[in-house]
């Protein structure tokens, strides 16, 4: 990996604490634009490096630095919105994947941003209801972690991924190539 796309992937880790700093605080998830940066950090850097990427926010925020929406710590992997942390790393390979190899057009941006955001709600509302479940002993546990923790975002994430499909289109000149067999 080149100095090029090191730099990418702390600027994509620090852009992922930054979208989680924009926040409009709903309980128990709030919503943030953390999202938009790791589907975006998949597109350009690729699905290794956009992983890298938000592995490395992840692990800034364990050892305490504050920089997921509720703080951060080790003591952040018990809290319900852990999971959607979790979901960013595999929704970052998701991307990157989905767009390995294509151009950025609308409908492909749109497609691989569609399927990113799906993998964060896939991770992070059973963890939720895992949650709500063993923490709070909620019965209506699964129900409750599908309408508090994906349905309320479902038309700010659908804005999210058209917004994407505008505008990755133009930022396509960001992207190079890796370096060596052609993977990132």
């Amino acid at each position: 990996m080149d100095r090029y796309r090191f730099s990418l992937i702390a600027v994509f880790s620090a852009l992922t604490a930054a979208g989680a700093l924009i926040k409009i605080p709903l309980m128990p998830v709030p919503i943030t634009l953390q999202n938009l940066f790791v589907v975006m950090a998949g597109m350009l850097l690729g699905p290794r490096a956009g992983v890298m990427s938000q592995v490395i926010y992840i692990l800034i925020g364990l050892m305490g630095l504050p920089v997921f929406s509720g703080g951060g710590g080790p003591g952040y992997v018990l809290r319900p919105t852990f999971g959607y942390l979790l979901g960013f790393v595999a929704a970052a390979a998701v991307s990157g994947y989905v767009m390995q190899g294509r151009r950025f057009t609308v409908s492909t941006v749109l497609v691989a941003s569609c399927l990113s955001m799906l993998t964060v709600y896939l991770i992070g509302v059973p963890y939720l209801a895992g949650y709500f479940m063993l923490v709070l002993k909620k019965p209506d546990a699964v129900w409750l972690a599908v309408k508090t923790g994906m349905v309320v975002f479902l038309p700010g994430d659908a804005l999210k991924c058209v917004l994407l499909a505008m505008v990755m289109p133009k930022l396509q000149i960001f992207r190079k190539p890796p370096a060596g067999r052609g993977r990132s």
